[in-house]
Order: C-alpha cells, then sequence, then structure tokens
C-alpha cells in the first residue's frame, strides 16, 4: 500500500497530496469526535487506500449506509478489493449530489473526507464544499484533516477560512504527531 501511494504521489502530486497513507492515529481522530448513533448515511470522500475506511466501518452503527468517492482509478480498484463491502464509486468529489441521487439519499449525516485541500486552487476548493455542503444533512458532521505545513501554504490558509465561511462550527482538533506527515482534523458542523 504505501509503495502504491507513494508511486501515486510521484505521477500526480497535486492530485493524491501526501507521500504515504494517514496513520491509524490520525484515523481514530477523524472517526473519534462524531456521535455515531445519529448517522444513518455515511460517504467518505477521497479515501486513497483505505486508511479511514476501517475505522469508519469498525465504528460506524450496523445498517448505516456508507460509500466512498475515489478519483483515482488505482485507489478505487484497491478499495474495492480491501473492502468489497464498500460502495466505491470512481468519480469526482464534486458528484457527490448526483451519486446521492443515484443512491435515493436525499441527505447525508457525516462525510468524511480525505482530499488534498491545501494543493486544490480556490475554484476547485469551493466547487467541492459547495457540493458537500448541498448534500450534508443540518446538523450532520464534516470531516477532513490538513498536515502542519500545509496551514501555511495559501491554498491552506484559503481553505481554512472557506471553512469558517461555510460551516457554523468549525474545530481545530489536536495535532497527530504520529502521522506522516503531522496532521489535525477540522471539525465542522452546519
Amino acid at each position: 500500500m504505501r509503495l502504491r501511494f507513494l508511486a501515486s504521489f510521484l505521477r500526480h502530486p497535486i492530485a493524491t497530496g501526501a507521500i504515504a497513507p494517514s496513520s491509524g492515529h490520525l484515523a481514530r481522530e477523524m472517526v473519534g469526535w462524531i456521535d455515531w448513533d445519529k448517522v444513518a448515511t455515511c460517504a467518505e470522500l477521497g479515501p486513497g487506500t483505505g486508511s479511514f475506511t476501517g475505522s469508519i466501518l469498525g465504528t460506524m452503527n450496523n445498517g448505516t449506509d456508507f460509500f466512498a468517492v475515489e478519483k483515482n482509478a488505482a485507489f478505487a480498484a484497491a478499495m474495492s478489493d480491501r473492502f468489497p463491502e464498500v460502495d466505491t464509486y470512481c468519480r469526482s468529489a464534486v458528484d457527490i449530489p448526483e451519486l446521492c441521487d443515484k443512491r435515493g439519499v436525499r441527505e447525508i449525516d457525516c462525510i468524511l473526507c480525505g482530499l488534498p485541500w491545501a494543493s486544490f486552487p480556490a475554484g476547485l476548493q469551493r466547487l467541492l464544499l459547495d457540493a458537500i455542503i448541498s448534500r450534508l444533512r443540518e446538523n450532520g458532521y464534516f470531516c477532513t484533516f490538513a498536515y502542519l505545513q500545509g496551514t501555511i501554504l495559501p491554498g491552506g490558509v484559503r481553505f481554512q477560512r472557506l471553512l469558517h465561511e461555510s460551516f457554523s462550527s468549525v474545530t481545530r482538533g489536536r495535532t497527530v504527531w504520529r502521522n506522516l506527515p503531522p496532521a489535525f482534523v477540522y471539525q465542522c458542523r452546519p
């Protein structure tokens, strides 16, 4: 998995955004703040090779409608092989409204996201957030993470500002030092 991830990063650094999969420590931070008893529908955007997926599956309640959206075809195939019980769509996260319609889902209770926000241009950041917000339930959960060094990049600064403009509550979790590179979680509520 690590070699596949590194190879993808070397070929497409902006789209992949990281040199290694996220750690289990970061995965626990992603899922630990969510009240899973209030989650009937969950989507994971940009799961990569599934670093967070196992934690989501291990934490969510039985019967939760869970699906993943991964644009990278090699990662989407790896997700399908590793987690055949998860419907994984090889599409852009921008397509989340269309995918929800296809599944008969009006609103999503929880969206966990592994996209490399700091590497995206302003227009794509806004387009993605608009698509996410259009389907996130009013009292739902949106969770994503950022690498420490990304917070000083123009894209990281812009993304943090967009989060505060788009959500009524944005909390920055503690730094996960046991991740390569160190990262923290943005916990957002509409």
